[in-house]
C-alpha cells in the first residue's frame, strides 16, 4: 500500500501549481492533505476511483485537512475529541479492518511561542487519541506535526533553538509520543539521513535547502516490519512543503 501526506498550504493555490498532475503520478492508495484552507463547497475536485473526506476549520481560509482514498473505510471520525481543540479542522481518522489511518495538522506554536499552551494541549490529546486507537488495532498517523524531532531534522538547529517547531517542550512532547509506542517510519529506515520536507518562502530557503523535516508518517511499533519505503518527494513543488510517503507490505 502506498500512502502520501502533503501540507498543500492552500489547495486552491496548489491546484494552480500542478496538484492534479502530481496526484495522478503518485497514484497512492491514500492521499492525505493538511492546510487545505477551504470549505469543500469552495472547490470542485473529482478524482475517479477515490472517496473524499474533508474536515474544514470554522474560520474560512485557515487550516483544514482532507483524505482521498481508493478504499472505502469502515468508519470516519473528525477531530481529536476535545471541543476546545476541534474547531480548526485538524484531524481525520479512517478505520479499516486491519488499521486506523489518521491525518493531522498540528497547531503551530507561533512566534515567541505565544500559542505553545494550545499546541501542547493538542499534543496531549493527540497522543491520548492515538493510544486509544492503538489499543484496538495498529495506527498509521501522518501529517504536518510542526516539530523537527532532532538536530539533523533542520538545517540550522543552533539558531532555531527555542523557536516554534524546535522548542524543548515541543521536542519533548514528540519524544513522548514515540515512547508511547509509535515509530517515525523515515528514521526506521534512515537513522542518520538528512532530508527536509518544509522550507520557508523567505531568504531563498528552498534553493539553499535550508529546510526542516516536520512532515511525518508515524506507525504503531508493531508495524515496523511492514515498512518498505519512506520517500520524501523534494522534487515536487506547489507548496512550501513537499509530499512525504510511506509504503507498507500489507493490504487493507
Amino acid at each position: 500500500m502506498r500512502f502520501i501526506s502533503w501540507n498543500v498550504n492552500g489547495l486552491r493555490a496548489c491546484m494552480q501549481k500542478g496538484f492534479a498532475d502530481y496526484f495522478a503520478a503518485l497514484n497512492a492508495d491514500f492521499f492525505c492533505l493538511q492546510e487545505t484552507k477551504l470549505q469543500p463547497e469552495q472547490i470542485s475536485i473529482d478524482f475517479p476511483g477515490y472517496f473524499q473526506f474533508w474536515n474544514s476549520a470554522e474560520k474560512k481560509g485557515y487550516s483544514g485537512t482532507a483524505v482521498f482514498t481508493k478504499h472505502a473505510p469502515l468508519s470516519v471520525t473528525y477531530g481529536v475529541g476535545v471541543d476546545d481543540l476541534d474547531h480548526e479542522g485538524r484531524m481525520i481518522t479512517l478505520e479499516y479492518e486491519k488499521f486506523y489511518l489518521v491525518t493531522c495538522y498540528t497547531p503551530n506554536a507561533q512566534d515567541s511561542l505565544k500559542r505553545i499552551d494550545h499546541r501542547l494541549s493538542w499534543d496531549d490529546a493527540f497522543r491520548e487519541k492515538l493510544l486509544e486507537l492503538d489499543a484496538k488495532k495498529p495506527v498509521i498517523a501522518c501529517g504536518d506535526l510542526n516539530v523537527a524531532a532532532t538536530a539533523i531534522d533542520l538545517k540550522n538547529p543552533k539558531t532555531n533553538e527555542g523557536n516554534a517547531g524546535y522548542s524543548l517542550p515541543e521536542r519533548e512532547s514528540f519524544a513522548a509520543l514515540l515512547s508511547a509506542g509509535f515509530s517515525d517510519s523515515f528514521r526506521c529506515l534512515y537513522p542518520e539521513k538528512v532530508l527536509y520536507s518544509w522550507w520557508s518562502y523567505r531568504f531563498q530557503a528552498r534553493a539553499k535547502n535550508a529546510g526542516w523535516r516536520i512532515d511525518y508518517f508515524l506507525v504503531s511499533d508493531r508495524l515496523q516490519p511492514s515498512i518498505v519505503a519512506t520517500p520524501i518527494y523534494q522534487e515536487i513543488f506547489g507548496s512550501d512543503h513537499c509530499p512525504v510517503g510511506l509504503e507498507l507490505s500489507m493490504e487493507v
